[in-house]
């Protein structure tokens, strides 16, 4: 399977017709159809179903359509990285995480860098631990900055001082925001908003006490400002972190400190055996050095 076929089978995709894809790529229709079907020849899978205007992709095209994707930004990434000058330090560090006032470690980190190496560029990918863990172990990111048990095996870490802690999120008009602090009793025959990292890693268990089949959990978010907004029209509580959503000034919204101590830890990790890019390296060093003179 060659790259350039890729290329052009996802030029189709996007443009949605081979016509409009052949103009796009300055090729003739005949020799991109052609192109393709030995594509499907090589595959021995159907990628299109054709029809007059326009074409869709098969079960196996949409599967062969992310994978490609994929592949071209692994491509690209690489071409940055062996093409970076030996002079001047230059290049992209991808990191996946969740939310959490973490990243404003890695945050200051980028600025220090940044102010020496004006030519690094730092992506943050927002995602839970489930979907930042896919793109680290498919190389699409360089670090994944995750909550909860690492698995050692396959990872190298980097503890960073926790600073989240669990609380309710509720609407300020809730008589459960007239406590200081929420007891895990007074939730268990609520209507509870979890993380999926929270379920995926099972800590409910440990956060009340109770197994997840004894909670009412009715709704479920990736990213809490989703979450926020289902509490704000009152389909339940969001167990969550704080410091994450605004819920001052004229927000509906409060927060209240669970009566727990369970501390989050939080680590900067990477795939074993890794060979870090030039600002992928320094990165890592100089979170190290920020991190010993805390």
């Amino acid at each position: 399977m060659e790259f350039r076929v890729l290329q052009y089978f996802l030029a189709v995709t996007k443009e949605g017709s081979i016509s409009a894809a052949a103009n796009s790529l300055h090729l003739s229709q005949p020799t991109l159809s052609r192109q393709l079907k030995e594509l499907e020849c090589e595959l021995g899978k159907q990628l299109f179903i054709r029809s007059n205007r326009k074409i869709t992709l098969t079960e196996e095209g949409m599967i062969l359509r992310k994978r490609a994707e994929e592949i071209t930004e692994l491509v690209k990434k690489t071409q940055i990285e062996i093409s970076s000058s030996d002079k001047t330090l230059s290049g992209d560090i991808y990191i996946g995480a969740g939310e959490t006032v973490g990243v404003k470690q890695i945050a200051k980190v980028a600025k220090e860098l940044r102010n020496k190496y004006p030519l690094l560029h730092f992506h943050i990918i927002s995602g839970d631990k489930t979907s930042v863990l896919e793109e680290l172990d498919r190389g699409l990111i360089d670090f994944a900055l995750v909550f909860g048990d690492i698995d050692f095996s396959k990872y190298d870490s980097l503890m960073l001082p926790s600073v989240d802690q669990f609380c309710v999120m509720m609407r300020k008009d809730d008589i459960l925001a007239n406590k200081e602090i929420v007891n895990t009793e007074d939730l268990i025959d609520k209507p509870l908003i979890v993380s999926r990292q929270i379920l995926h890693d099972s800590n409910l268990k440990e956060i009340f006490g109770y197994d997840i089949n004894e909670l009412n959990i009715v709704a479920t978010y990736n990213l809490l400002y989703n979450g926020s907004l289902m509490v704000s029209e009152g389909i339940g509580y969001a167990i969550c972190f704080d410091n994450i959503v605004n819920v001052t000034g004229d927000s509906n919204l409060c927060l209240r400190p669970l009566s727990i101590k369970i501390t989050p830890k939080m680590n900067l990790i990477w795939k074993k055996y890794q060979i870090f890019t030039k600002p992928a390296g320094m990165f890592i060093e100089a979170m190290k050095r920020n991190l010993k003179s805390l």
